[in-house]
C-alpha cells in the first residue's frame, strides 16, 4: 500500500476505523498509523476516538482499533 491508497480509501468513505483500515489493507495497526501519520501532519487527516470502544455493547472489540480517522477539505 501507498499513501495516495490510504487517502483515496478514507476520502471515499470520509471517516473509517482503524479496525477497517487494518482488515481492508490487511496490514499492522501500527503499520497503518505511521502512515496516517505523514497525513495528519499535513492536516489532511484528523483522528477521534469513541473513548475506548466501537460504539456498540457487544465489548469484543479491541480498544487498540477503536480510533476513527476522517479525511479533511
Amino acid at each position: 500500500m501507498i499513501l495516495s491508497d490510504l487517502r483515496n480509501y478514507i476520502k471515499q468513505r470520509h471517516k473509517v476505523a482503524m479496525v477497517d483500515l487494518v482488515n481492508h489493507f490487511d496490514m499492522d495497526a501500527d503499520a497503518i498509523r505511521g502512515m496516517l501519520g505523514k497525513w495528519i501532519s499535513k492536516g489532511k487527516i484528523k483522528s477521534s476516538s469513541p473513548n475506548g470502544s466501537c460504539g456498540t455493547s457487544c465489548c469484543k472489540c479491541d480498544p487498540a482499533l477503536t480510533e476513527f480517522y476522517e479525511w479533511v477539505d
